[in-house]
């Protein structure tokens, strides 16, 4: 059995890592009162920054081109939503459909016919001293890439900043009710922005994780429906830091549980077990129904 479990808890924090990124990312957006769709469009530009990125200056140039190319992203989202006040879903949407596009055309242009069999410079698990001898949990927590042990650093960073400095309070405030927030002497339009622009840059970091943390490669597509699991997270986390966190390591274990299912050799279709996470998804989006507790601004202006 612990043979089964230690792998499994390892996966499942590998895979969370990147699904965390981007619905921290989207839970600041969110906490401004904006759902921002296009975060798959962030994350799939992030991939391949972070390809082109490494490809000229190592992984250390992956992350900056995949964070740069998810803000790009957020800006273009921004522009329609905030400062040309379109409607955010139709922009979302958008915004998506344009990233997976843009970046599967950008890819052949760059890469060519054989950019398929690319291979991209990857950052490799760094086991903690003494922590990651822990047993169980020291090889799944202490045994992992520079990008979970900077999102351990994150997480109760930026839940302190949230609910204990002003900027944190402009926040949620604007999130709430952006007339009280703007009778209040806070500018709602520079937090949306700046909100939307952080989003973006942890899309984009998310996607430069599954590049150049996970996967080694770019594909086109790779996203895979990331960014509208992340929005959903942040739903099942209660619009909370912690409470992201912590369904985004359910949902690694999805994925997780993915693989083992595939790896068993079991007789059955294998897109059943591709779908599971999206199973998993629209069943616990379910069971929280009439549980949620959004911000009141959220998406109406």
């Amino acid at each position: 059995m612990e043979l089964l479990l230690l792998p499994f808890l390892e996966a499942s924090v590998r895979t969370a890592t990147p699904l965390a990124f981007a619905a921290l990312g989207e839970l600041v957006t969110e906490r401004a009162g904006v759902i921002n769709l296009g975060l798959e469009g962030a994350i799939i530009a992030g991939c391949l920054g972070a390809l082109v990125g490494a490809g000229v200056g190592g992984p250390g140039f992956g992350f900056l081109g995949g964070a740069a190319a998810g803000t790009a992203m957020a800006a273009l989202f921004a522009l329609f939503v905030i400062t040309l006040r379109t409607d955010q879903i139709i922009a979302g949407a958008a915004i998506t459909m344009l990233g997976l596009g843009l970046t599967g055309t950008l890819y052949r242009t760059l890469y060519g016919a054989s950019g398929a069999s690319l291979s991209s410079p990857t950052v490799a698990p760094v086991p903690l001293p003494l922590l990651s001898e822990i047993p169980v949990v020291g090889p799944a927590l202490f045994a992992q890439t520079a990008p979970t042990y900077a999102l351990y650093l994150l997480l109760p960073l930026l839940a302190w900043w949230m609910h204990r400095t002003h900027a944190g309070l402009a926040l949620r405030a604007t999130g709430e009710s952006a007339d009280a927030a703007v009778a209040a002497g806070i500018s709602t339009t520079r937090v949306r922005w700046a909100a939307i622009l952080f989003g973006g840059a942890m899309g984009g970091l998310s996607g430069a994780t599954l590049v150049l943390a996970q996967v080694g490669t770019f594909n086109e597509g790779m996203s895979a429906g990331r960014g509208f699991i992340a929005i959903a997270i942040v739903v099942l986390g209660r619009w909370s830091a912690w409470g992201t966190a912590a369904a985004s390591l359910v949902f690694g274990g999805a994925f997780a549980l993915q693989y083992l299912f595939q790896s068993a050799g079991w007789d059955v279709p294998y897109p059943l077990f591709l779908g599971f996470p999206y199973v998993l998804t629209l069943s616990l989006l379910a069971l929280m129904r009439g549980r949620s507790a959004a911000p009141e601004g959220l998406a109406k202006s």
